[in-house]
């Protein structure tokens, strides 16, 4: 079997599939690349044990058909470094060797019968799948906004994901670790269907790594995995087992105070700031007054303090509160608009952040719980 294939489509293609493949893996042949030539595509797959991802690449003067393996880390260093033209790849269908031929350069590896590379069977239910439309850009921006939220917890692994409740005219896209909680929905996705699940931080990052922004997903659900399916990749993965918590029990219906803020303003102080926090708490302390916010962080262990004053607006009386300042930070860089709204109850109360304008169709709202402040 031989064909000829562009060296940095397919590049691009084992790069991509590469990083559903994890470091170790407890079978060997996953440390492989499945490779597949047939009606004049090349497909290549990469899997775990929750996991796959196959990749789709056209090539030109194809002769036979074969499924093989090769060792994954030595192709991607192989094709990262060749110069950007055609290779012909030959396999020996009996023997397994495997030739990669460019003008200069010819390389052997030693392949592995395709026929050996376990198949994906993340969902062995029989329950029946729903499938559904989705533009890619919708998708990559609920990811976006939520999984920085996900949790690391082994006793909460209900939260090592992003939770998707899909609903006929919208999907609300939801993240929590229990100090934060994000919420993201938009309407503008009409799935048509009804359905639910956690998608873990591994597939949900191959997803925003994968897609482009101007495609047509069609996705496929059961109720342990889903499939994930582009004009040149397909996704297969495995849903978190759990009862996600109720999200919307969680954020507050109405805060009687809200401070307007710059959000460059407010995210380059609290930079500044969270150079002197203390490492193992995090804390940043606000005092908020009508027009001002100032912030301020002390390490006693090593006698350092640092003030900022950044001008806000507030409706309510005097507050002081203590917010951590990397959860800050990562929110004020996800916030889409210049100006923020943070709503606020009392000291003790999670503070809602939130743009201070929604684009069409969607609704985010994001929450953070705060910290002990004994003074300011």
């Amino acid at each position: 079997m031989r064909f000829n294939v562009p060296c940095k489509a397919f590049y691009s293609a084992v790069s991509a599939v590469s990083k559903v493949i994890n470091p170790k893996n407890a079978l060997a042949i996953l440390d492989n690349f499945l490779l597949e030539l047939k009606d004049g595509v090349l497909t290549v797959t990469g899997a775990d044990v929750d996991n796959s991802l196959t990749a789709r690449i056209a090539v030109t003067d194809h002769d036979g058909e074969c499924r093989f393996c090769v060792t994954a880390r030595r192709l991607v260093d192989l094709l990262k470094e060749l110069p950007d033209q055609g290779v012909t790849v030959t396999v020996n269908e009996q023997t397994f060797e495997v030739e990669i031929e460019y003008t200069g350069g010819k390389y052997n590896l030693t392949a592995i019968d395709g026929n050996e590379y376990p198949s994906f069977r993340a969902d062995e239910d029989e329950s029946e799948p729903i499938s559904f439309d989705i533009n890619s850009a919708a998708l990559l921006k609920g990811l976006e906004y939520t999984i920085f939220a996900v949790g690391d917890d082994d006793y909460r692994p209900m939260m090592k994901g992003v939770f998707f409740d899909i609903t006929p005219d919208q999907i609300a896209f939801v993240a929590t670790d229990t100090h934060k909680l994000v919420r993201y929905i938009d309407s503008r996705i009409k799935p048509g269907v009804t359905g639910s699940c956690i998608v873990p931080v591994k597939p949900a990052s191959v997803m925003r790594n994968i897609f482009s922004k101007d495609t047509v997903l069609h996705i496929t659900m059961t109720k342990k995995s889903a499939s994930i399916e582009s004009e040149n990749f397909t996704l297969k993965c495995s849903f978190l087992n759990g009862r996600f918590p109720d999200y919307n029990r969680v954020i507050p219906k109405s805060s009687p105070f809200r401070l307007t803020l710059d959000r460059m303003s407010m995210l380059n102080a609290v930079r500044r700031v969270g150079v002197f926090v203390d490492p193992g708490y995090g804390l940043e302390k606000f005092k908020i007054t009508a027009e001002k916010l100032l912030i301020k962080s002390d390490d006693n262990n090593m006698c350092t303090c640092a003030r900022e004053t950044v001008p806000c607006t507030f409706n309510g009386p005097e507050m002081v509160i203590g917010f951590s300042a990397p959860f800050l930070i990562e929110f004020m860089n996800v916030m889409p608009t210049d100006e923020i709204f943070i709503d606020l109850a009392d000291p003790s109360r999670a503070g809602v952040f939130c743009p201070s304008e929604n684009e069409e169709g969607t609704d985010l709202v994001m929450l953070l719980m705060p910290m002990n402040v004994d003074k300011f």
